[in-house]
């Protein structure tokens, strides 16, 4: 049966003039056997397989259940029935930035951080210091990871020698400013992962679009900038600023960003200094399913080349509040059956990927269980505090305690499992055995990590460290 009355809700296909469109010469029935039996998908498998076949419109969710069973039997294949998360904390150092994606309500345009402006704002910027007391804090309670990704502030450089080079340049086009211009200084990327590399902490940080900044203005390859970042206690680099992987995509919702293949580049190059990686798409907004497939050959093409990556993380797009919905440029993000049908290609497709993870802040809890027999296995982390996902409309919350992981996972008759960032440490834990809390981080005990007064000082006010 078609779900004529479900389709995508977003934008007609076409109105953004894309030469890339859902069309195949290639069947959903071949497709999906190719699939069960495990063969590599090509691009056209893909896109017949998340179309639930392009013969017709809309969704048929009979053939959408036969494309999750078929992920759900592939991740019990490759990954068993363990369900894993980590304990971690996101601390996000800025808000400022001025690269005016069209997704995103995360930033705060940085001229409002300027000293000389009078008028408030809501953003925040976090000194050094700050950032090692909040991750330091969290450390305590027995997180194992400190994610941070955070907006291009133009006072950001990657340490002091380029700060130098910048200083001195007459280029016009760098996006840089003095730290002495604003009213708090960041200080410089390489400071604030060398102040959140605490007591043996995880820290997951530095997006390509982070180290893009971090490289403006030099002749400095990427090994270089990740070699630096390295040294100051950079662990791994998330694959976030990646969004659609499809450059006719991103001149439309963020046309101020690196494209495609530099973005490959420096994923390649943090790689090959030894740092594992994550990789995520994000969709739902003007992208289409060709595009998104496209995107998901280029991660699988990536691996081939790197072997880096951990796990794949699809963002469905939150559109409220979102330039993109306020521009009448998209109307809703996914629906839900592109929801089921993005996790399930990607864990089909990503035939060199492990692991697939559902995102409880993009889809909610009861969603998120779903997605885990769509074929993700990964349930994020604890995360403490999330302002991206908020800021852009999402209602789903900011922290998980182990004892809602553990009850959850088990509901569902699968293995609740705490995991380091890389996979390579892994804990079961018994459901019968509470109450729970993380073990694998440097400073962990088994306590509940959870402290609601604990959590309202440390993680929710970024001033909180000032104490």
């Amino acid at each position: 049966m078609t779900d004529a009355a479900n389709p995508r809700a977003n934008v007609p296909r076409g109105e953004f003039g894309f030469d890339h469109v859902p069309e195949t010469d290639q069947s959903f029935e071949n497709a999906l056997a190719k699939a069960r039996a495990g063969e590599r998908l090509t691009v056209a498998d893909g896109v017949e397989l998340l179309t639930t076949g392009t013969d017709r419109e809309g969704i048929d969710v009979g053939r959408k259940e036969l494309v999750l069973e078929a992920a759900d039997r592939r991740r019990e294949e490759v990954v068993g029935e363990e369900v894993t998360f980590v304990a971690n904390l996101n601390n996000n150092v800025t808000t400022a930035c001025n690269t005016g994606c069209l997704f995103c309500n995360f930033k705060d345009r940085s001229e409002q951080f300027r000293s000389a402006n009078d008028e408030s704002h809501g953003g925040f910027t976090k000194r050094p210091h700050e950032s090692r007391e909040i991750v330091r804090k969290a450390v305590e309670r027995g997180i194992y990871e400190v994610t941070s990704v955070s907006g291009l502030h133009p006072a950001f450089a990657l340490d002091e020698e380029h700060r130098e080079i910048l200083e001195s340049s007459d280029r016009g086009d760098l996006n840089y400013r003095p730290p002495e211009e604003y009213e708090v200084d960041p200080g410089t990327y390489c400071e604030q992962i060398e102040a959140m590399s605490v007591d043996g902490v995880h820290v997951h940080s530095m997006t390509p679009e982070e180290a893009y900044h971090g490289r403006r203005g030099t002749d400095w390859s990427y090994e270089e900038v990740y070699g630096r970042l390295k040294e100051a206690g950079l662990d791994s680099v998330p694959g976030t600023a990646a969004e659609t992987l499809v450059d006719e995509v991103r001149d439309v919702i963020c046309p101020g960003k690196i494209g495609t293949d530099e973005w490959l580049e420096a994923m390649e190059a943090a790689a090959n200094v030894g740092l594992d990686v994550t990789s995520t798409i994000m969709y739902g907004h003007v992208d289409n399913e060709m595009h998104r497939v496209m995107h998901l050959e280029r991660i699988r093409e990536l691996q081939e080349r790197t072997g880096a990556i951990t796990e794949f993380v699809p963002l469905s797009f939150v559109h409220q509040n979102t330039p993109l919905h306020e521009e009448g440029m998209v109307q809703a993000g996914a629906t839900t059956h592109e929801d089921e049908l993005l996790i399930a290609v990607s864990r089909l497709f990503l035939d060199n990927v492990d692991h697939v993870q559902s995102s409880w802040v993009k889809y909610g809890d009861e969603q998120g269980l779903k997605m885990l027999s769509c074929g993700a296995d990964d349930f994020m982390g604890t995360i403490l505090s999330e302002e991206i996902t908020k800021r852009a409309g999402g209602e789903f919350g900011e922290v998980r305690s182990f004892d809602e992981y553990v009850e959850m996972i088990d509901a569902i008759g699968r293995v609740p499992v705490e995991r380091s960032t890389d996979y390579r440490q892994r804990r079961r834990i018994d459901p019968d055995d509470g109450p729970h809390g993380p073990e694998l981080g440097p400073k962990a005990d088994g306590t509940p990590l959870v402290d609601p007064d604990w959590l309202g000082e440390a993680a929710s006010d970024p001033t909180s460290a000032d104490d």
